[in-house]
């Protein structure tokens, strides 16, 4: 499939099927789903309760589906309407709520909640914000994932080549400490590894392009990308491959 200009500018667009499908391809080419969600179901075994699921940047929904049957409730904040029709039909009993994080009305006290991949599209400077706001829609004894890629990793030092962004979680760790009291209590940061493994160039450069999607940052040129994708992540076989291990920070909030 030949990915031309128009598509690639598409991609850049949350809120059309471009991006998904783009995304779509990602998720096809990687085992990120299958390490997070044995990560995750240890965070679930551990839990003291298990009453209500909040998923921020719910997707398509696969991870709301894999984690819905060990919750009673499961609520989903999704602003991009592309992806809510796929979540629909992934899990038809979530409820969701079309608005951004930050703008949302969310009725639910979460015994689990993640904010996963959602802080590439919040400002650096709002990320204690988001992170209080988030908090304060999770149970007494209930726990907060935040998932970004781990900054060192192949996929974003190329995102920093093209973008000039860096995202790092760990930068979050000092400012809650300054969250009102009662929000945050004990934090860990976790490691989950995660490959991609694409089957041609054009494959891997519409998840490159997808990848680099970040907001407000300039587009790299078809044939920079391409220069770079086989560069550092071809196989010599037709088949590209890097890793994008994610790290999550693991917040939890006070029981009374």
């Amino acid at each position: 499939m030949e990915l031309g200009k128009a598509a690639r500018a598409r991609i850049a667009g949350t809120d059309d099927d471009a991006y998904r499908e783009a995304f779509d391809m990602f998720l096809s080419g990687t085992d990120e789903k299958a390490t997070t969600h044995a990560y995750l179901r240890r965070v679930v075994d551990r839990l003291p309760a298990r009453r209500t699921l909040l998923d921020i940047g719910a997707a398509q929904g696969t991870t709301t589906r894999y984690l819905a049957p060990y919750f009673e409730r499961v609520v989903c904040v999704e602003p991009s309407e592309p992806m809510r029709r796929a979540l629909a039909r992934a899990c038809p009993r979530a409820e969701v709520v079309a608005e951004p994080v930050g703008e949302a009305r969310v009725d639910a006290r979460a015994d689990l909640a993640l904010l996963s991949h959602v802080l590439y599209y919040i400002p650096r400077a709002q990320w204690a914000v988001t992170t209080a706001r988030v908090m304060e829609w999770v149970a007494p004894g209930g726990v907060l994932l935040v998932l970004l890629q781990n900054p060192d990793n192949a996929c974003m030092r190329m995102v920093r080549h093209f973008t000039g962004h860096h995202f790092d979680v760990r930068e979050l760790v000092g400012e809650l400490a300054a969250l009102p009291p009662g929000l945050v209590g004990r934090t860990e940061l976790d490691v989950v590894p995660a490959r991609y493994h694409g089957r041609s160039l054009e494959e891997t450069l519409m998840v490159a392009d997808f990848l680099l999607s970040v907001p407000e940052a300039p587009s790299p040129t078809r044939e920079a990308v391409e220069a770079y994708v086989r560069r550092h992540f071809d196989n010599e076989d037709g088949t590209y491959t890097f890793r994008h291990d994610q790290h999550v920070l693991r917040i939890e909030r006070p029981a009374p």
